[in-house]
C-alpha cells in the first residue's frame, strides 16, 4: 500500500479530485515548462460535467498563473483525464496525459509525480493483522515503523483542520447564489448543549469552507473532510486531548482508509459517495474505537459497520456544488461513526462478527462498479434532477 501521508493531504476545496488533482498536475507543468504564455487544457469525466461546480477552471487558472487558457471538455470519457498543452508564442510544448484519481492522487503519462511509490508491504487489513500477531506488535507502532514521519505531517494536518473549523465558526451569510444556501455553522454552534451539536457544527464549519474553496486537509478526500475534522476539533477543543493522541487516532484511521484506497476506491466520481463518506465514516469509526481503548478487533468491526451501512450511497451533487447533500452529510456520517464505534465495543464480547473488514470494501468495490455513472459525481442523476423539476 501507499503512504498514509498521501490519504491526507492539504490543499483547496472544494473537491480533492475536482481541485487538488487539476492544481497539482498544472502546477508540476508549470514548474517543468515555466515560460509558457498560453494553454490548452481539455478534461474528461466529471472532471468536465461538474468543473464551475467544483472550481476546476480556478484552481487551474491559479496553478498556472493565467488567464489565457482554452477549455475544452469531453463529458463522453469515463476517466478523469486532464490533458494540458503549453504554448510560449507559436511554439507547442509536449502535451501531458493526466488523470485525477481521488483523494487529490494524480498520474502523468510524461512525468513521474512519486504517487504510485508503494511503502507498506502490506495489502489489505488480513494481511496487517498477520504481521501484528507475527510480530508481536501493535497496530500504531507498525504504522510508525514504515512511516517515521508520518507525526510530523498529521501535525500539519491538525493545524489546518483546526483552522478550517475556527473560519467556518465565524463567518456567515449566503455562501451560494445559485443554490440560495447560507452558511449556518456560526448559529449550530451558538445554540449546542452536547457532543453531537458541537460535532454537527464543527462539521458544518469545515464542510462549508470547504465549499467555499478555502485551505482544507482532505480525510480521505474533501467531499468527506468534515467527519474526521469535526472529530479531531471536538478532542482537542472540547475534550483537551493532547496533539500526540490525535496524531495517533488518525494514523490508525488512516490505515483503513489505505486499505479501501488500495482495493476499491476514494472517489465519488468512481465508487460513489460510499467511497468518500463511507470511508470517511469507517476512519472516524475506526479512530474512535481506538480513543475509547477498543483492541484490534473491535476497531476492524467499528470501520466495518461504517463502510456496510454506507453501501449504495450515491454521488449527485445538485448542480455540481459540493454542498447539497454534501454538507449535512457528512454531519450526520459523524454521529454515525461514533454509533459504530460504540457497537463494536458492546458486541466485541457478545458474537463473532460475520463480514471482516476487508469483504465489505470487497463488496463497497462491486457496488460502485454497478452505479449508474449518473449517480458517481456527475450531476447527472439523483438529487440534481429533482433540482431542476
Amino acid at each position: 500500500m501507499k503512504a498514509i501521508k498521501q490519504l491526507y493531504r492539504i490543499g483547496y476545496g472544494p473537491s480533492s479530485s475536482h481541485t487538488i488533482g487539476p492544481y497539482r498536475i498544472a502546477q508540476y507543468y508549470k514548474k517543468e515548462y515555466p515560460d509558457c504564455d498560453h494553454y490548452r487544457v481539455l478534461l474528461g469525466g466529471s472532471l468536465a460535467l461538474t468543473a464551475k461546480g467544483h472550481g476546476t477552471l480556478d484552481i487551474i487558472k491559479r496553478a498556472l498563473d493565467c488567464d489565457d487558457i482554452s477549455f475544452v471538455f469531453n463529458n463522453e470519457s469515463i476517466e478523469n483525464n486532464m490533458d494540458i498543452t503549453g504554448y510560449h508564442g507559436m511554439e507547442e510544448k509536449i502535451t501531458w496525459h493526466g488523470l485525477s484519481l481521488g483523494g487529490g492522487s494524480v498520474s502523468i503519462a510524461e512525468y513521474n509525480v512519486g504517487d504510485d511509490d508503494e511503502v507498506y508491504k502490506e495489502n489489505c487489513f488480513d494481511d496487517v493483522k498477520k504481521y501484528l500477531a507475527e510480530h508481536d506488535c501493535d497496530l500504531v507502532t507498525y504504522l510508525y515503523h514504515y512511516e517515521p514521519d508520518l507525526k510530523k505531517h498529521l501535525l500539519e494536518c491538525l493545524d489546518v483542520m483546526f483552522q478550517t473549523v475556527e473560519i467556518g465558526l465565524q463567518r456567515e451569510g449566503l455562501l451560494n447564489e445559485s443554490l440560495k444556501y447560507h452558511r449556518i455553522a456560526k448559529k449550530l454552534n451558538e445554540t449546542a448543549k452536547d457532543m453531537n451539536d458541537k460535532l454537527i457544527a464543527y462539521s458544518y464549519a469545515a464542510c462549508e469552507e470547504n465549499a467555499s474553496g478555502g485551505l482544507m486537509c482532505t480525510a480521505p478526500t474533501l467531499g468527506a473532510c468534515g467527519i474526521l475534522t469535526a472529530l479531531m476539533y471536538y478532542l482537542y477543543h472540547d475534550e483537551k486531548q493532547s496533539l500526540d493522541h490525535l496524531c495517533d487516532m488518525l494514523a490508525v484511521a488512516g490505515l483503513f482508509g489505505n486499505c479501501i484506497k488500495q482495493n476499491a476506491t476514494i472517489a465519488g466520481s468512481i465508487g460513489g459517495c460510499q467511497a468518500e463518506v463511507g470511508t470517511a465514516c469507517a476512519m472516524a469509526a475506526a479512530a474512535i474505537a481506538y480513543h475509547l481503548n477498543g483492541d484490534l478487533r473491535a476497531i476492524e468491526y467499528a470501520a466495518e459497520m461504517g463502510i456496510e451501512h454506507c453501501l449504495g450511497l450515491t454521488c449527485d451533487p445538485v448542480l455540481g456544488y459540493v454542498i447539497i447533500p454534501c454538507i449535512e452529510r457528512n454531519a450526520m456520517y459523524i454521529l454515525r461513526a461514533f454509533d459504530c464505534a460504540n457497537l463494536s465495543l458492546k458486541f466485541k464480547n457478545i458474537k463473532e462478527n460475520v463480514i471482516s473488514f476487508d469483504s465489505v470494501v470487497n463488496v463497497m468495490n462491486y457496488t460502485g462498479n454497478k452505479l449508474a455513472v449518473e449517480l458517481k459525481e456527475t450531476s447527472l442523476g439523483g438529487l440534481s434532477l429533482e433540482y431542476h423539476k
